[in-house]
């Protein structure tokens, strides 16, 4: 009498699917290898595509042990989201869509459904129908935990490109010995306003600086939450031994400022970047040639 047999009369479906997993853990293994969900990922070698899908096998085998095929909480998940799952995510992160992640982890049942009904050949119909609806639940619990996984990778992946994109378009630019700008472009949020606060304080720490210039040109608007913000650099460049310039402030901005009663009495405007800078040259005893259209040159 096989062995299975002998097992199967005394466990659930769920155990013997446990079993089962355990026997044909290096055949169900070979044949992931061969799935796109393996292959894509580990291109190194189908190797190391096997030992990689034999530590899956082991794990959804604990799971069925426990009889919580159904559970993606359940203790032996923790091994798959670190394998498996990690693989779910880097398809994600390829730019392969959700569906497509869950088709590649869909892929992997036949293969193990094929097997076990194979492993079952002198079993009653009932207990073959009972193993493979455990295997079905199973590998359906499997693809839960993969897509929560690459969700919950593209969603950090989105956050980590949106912190990578406001840096690069928060650049400081060293204009002169001692005087470094960030011209700001579109919409300051409370996030984006703390990358300009430490991006300017690493550069006035870098650079030794001594006037730091915000220019806010191409900010579309300022609201009472974005002249805080502004507060809160210039402010703070200063408790760093630089002096802040804030320019760019047009008309509209002007007058917005005014209607909101925002008190910027304490922070040096200037019209414009250029203006600023021929402020904070000026207090650096800088000289500043003029060139006129004739080509006399003056000084002022």
């Amino acid at each position: 009498m096989p062995e299975h047999e002998t097992v199967g009369q005394h466990e659930s479906p769920a155990r013997e699917v446990g079993d089962f997993l355990r026997r044909r853990a290096e055949q169900i293994a070979g044949r992931w290898a061969d799935e796109p969900l393996f292959r894509t990922v580990f291109t190194v070698s189908r190797d190391e595509a096997v030992e990689a899908g034999k530590i899956v096998v082991d794990a959804l085998a604990q799971v069925a042990d426990t009889d919580q095929v159904h559970d993606p909480d359940a203790a032996g998940f923790t091994v798959v989201r670190e394998q498996l799952a990690r693989m779910g995510a880097a398809r994600s992160r390829a730019g392969f869509t959700t569906a497509q992640v869950s088709n590649d982890v869909d892929a992997l049942r036949p293969p193990v459904e094929n097997l076990l009904i194979a492993d079952l050949p002198e079993e009653s119909t009932e207990l073959v129908r009972d193993c493979t609806t455990a295997l079905t639940v199973l590998m359906g619990t499997l693809r839960l935990v993969v897509l929560e996984t690459a969700l919950s990778e593209g969603q950090a992946l989105i956050e980590r490109q949106r912190l990578q994109l406001m840096e690069v378009a928060t650049p400081v630019i060293k204009l002169w010995d001692g005087i470094v700008a960030v011209p700001l472009i579109g919409t300051l949020d409370s996030a984006r306003s703390q990358v300009v606060m430490e991006t300017l304080l690493e550069a006035v720490v870098d650079q030794h600086a001594r006037f730091a210039i915000l220019d806010i040109t191409g900010v579309p608007t300022v609201d009472s939450l974005v002249a805080q913000h502004l507060m809160k650099t210039v402010a703070a460049a200063r408790l760093m031994g630089a002096e802040c310039v804030v320019s760019g402030i047009r008309p509209a901005i002007a007058q917005t400022i005014v209607h909101l009663g925002l008190d910027l009495g304490t922070v040096i405007t200037r019209a414009s970047l250029a203006d600023a800078l021929a402020y904070a040259l000026h207090k650096l005893g800088a000289n500043i040639i003029n060139a006129t259209p004739g080509g006399v040159a003056g000084t002022r």
